[in-house]
């Protein structure tokens, strides 16, 4: 505990010079912006910067993504109480309360409240960040390439399960992401596969180039299918957060607290499941539940601080398994690849300073969304008004330049385009991206354990369900997707039924 005290203020320290500050509060401007304009998600704006920050020291680069994460999942809340338009996907339960405060007239009240829940959101996280990453990288260390290559298919498979309406929907796009990883060299003996002759393609997919198509060029082409209507923005008193909206509902912060950083641990399910199910958990517990929907304080703090609580909980998994929390998360765990950090296990061994250099960041970023809380929301929200067909070529481009510089490969842009539409595609059949990108990011995980496992075991399989956590992990997976196919099944049959 004391050594950890210890290494959180030699990362303050590290990080307190004007110039990382000024970095690190700029970020978390874009990532209000981002999160602010309907349309731009937080994985986007992930991507895009990744792309952008790609010659920065890792130090530095590492900063302003996680600064730009922050912010980006605190600035939809905007555009959710303004406008009844999420930001981003984990701002819609805000739209409940937050948008009705709006029309009565309460909007700078409710802009407050989404201030307060979210910095108390993010600095529960925040303590569970620094005191349960320890503990779980040394629980990670007993696990072997069988443990891990369960854990990737939990990853993706879960991810396939909460995300979106249809799980089947879920884990196809799940089992897509993980061919798409196959694509390339295999990693034992380099034979290509799935090249057909192209040398480019026999490099395998480069991750970032296709989470910029998935999730920045995707969303546009999305965009661009709906007319913008233009925006009226509600007027709206202080945003100075009440005292007393804090302290009469310090249990709705610390329960959401807790159930935002819970739902990050888990991979890939991420904020927005974070947010209703705080949400949820609020209103069963409430003492007003019939004024959920109709501008509660409660039900709006509730919301904030749940997904603010997921970023630090989705970075967890992904510092001690190399397994992300959320689509944001698989983004920053690529860009610390690139930049030479390795997350998983040995990451507390060989460089327990990093961690605490994580928690560092994620302080300045809550630090910088207080105050443009505080003092910027007349001029931010002037950024809603901002016509869409200003903002899509420059993301456009952003997101062109941003994948060839990556390599300095017009294949990449490629690649981009192609899974733009595709990714357009498969959101108009209702199919998540999430598991998609979790089967990108995991399936390298999953191929290398499988093969070496199977190396340990000469070929046989009964290692992968006898191994205490191995098994445990098989049973999971198992009950997990048994006890979703029953619950299709009885809704389908609940459905058929005769009125």
């Amino acid at each position: 505990m004391f050594e950890g005290l210890i290494l959180f203020g030699q990362a303050i320290a590290h990080f307190s010079s004007p110039m990382v500050i000024s970095l690190a509060l700029l970020a978390s401007l874009v990532g209000v912006i981002i999160g602010a304009l309907p349309g731009l998600t937080a994985t986007m704006g992930l991507a895009l910067m990744t792309t952008l920050t790609i010659k920065l020291p890792p130090d530095q680069a590492l900063l302003i993504l996680i600064c730009t994460y922050v912010g980006a999942i605190y600035g939809g809340s905007r555009s959710a109480i303004l406008l009844n338009i999420p930001g981003t996907p984990a701002s819609a339960a805000s739209c409940l309360d937050g948008y009705a405060l709006a029309r009565q007239g309460l909007a700078g009240r409710a802009m407050g409240i989404a201030t307060s829940g979210s910095v108390l959101g993010t600095l529960i996280g925040m303590v569970f960040l620094a005191g349960f990453t320890p503990v779980l990288g040394n629980l990670a260390l007993k696990f072997g390439a069988y443990e891990f290559f369960w854990l990737a298919l939990f990853g993706v498979l879960i991810a396939g399960t909460l995300t979106g309406d249809d799980p089947l929907k879920g884990w196809i796009a799940g089992v897509v992401g993980l061919m798409v990883a196959t694509i390339g060299q295999e990693p034992q003996y380099a034979y290509e596969r799935f090249a057909f002759g192209v040398r480019d393609l026999a490099g395998g997919i480069q991750l970032v180039p296709a989470l910029v198509g998935a999730f920045g060029f995707a969303e546009l082409l999305t965009a661009m299918r709906t007319r913008q209507d233009p925006v009226k923005i509600n007027p709206f008193d202080t945003v100075i957060p009440r005292l007393r909206d804090v302290t009469q509902h310090w249990r709705t912060i610390l329960r959401s607290g807790l159930i935002g950083t819970g739902v990050g641990i888990v991979p890939g399910v991420g904020e927005d499941v974070a947010a209703w199910s705080s949400y949820a958990a609020a209103k069963r517990a409430s003492k007003t539940p019939e004024e959920f929907g109709k501008g509660s304080i409660e039900g709006l703090m509730a919301a904030e601080t749940g997904d603010n609580a997921c970023v630090p909980g989705a970075v967890i998994p992904v510092l001690t398994l190399a397994i992300p929390g959320s689509a944001p998360a698989a983004v920053l765990m690529a860009a610390m690849i690139i930049h030479g950090v390795k997350p998983g296990p040995l990451i507390m061994v060989e460089n327990p300073m990093f961690v605490y250099e994580v928690v560092a960041m994620m302080l300045f970023a809550t630090i910088g969304i207080l105050i443009y809380g505080l003092t910027l929301t007349r001029l931010l929200v002037q950024v809603l008004r901002v016509p869409q067909h200003l903002i899509v070529p420059v993301i456009f481009v952003l997101c062109a330049v941003g994948s060839f510089a990556i390599s300095g490969r017009l294949f990449d842009v490629w690649v981009m385009l192609a899974f733009g539409f595709g990714g357009f595609v498969l959101r108009h059949w209702g199919y998540p991206m999430a598991p998609l990108v979790l089967g990108i990011v995991l399936g390298d995980l999953l191929e290398k354990n499988l093969r070496r496992a199977l190396v340990l075991s000469d070929g046989s399989l009964v290692p992968f369900f006898t191994r205490p956590i191995s098994g445990a992990l098989a049973a999971l997976i198992v009950a997990s997707v048994g006890w979703k196919l029953w619950s299709l099944h009885r809704e389908k049959r609940a459905g058929a039924a005769p009125a």
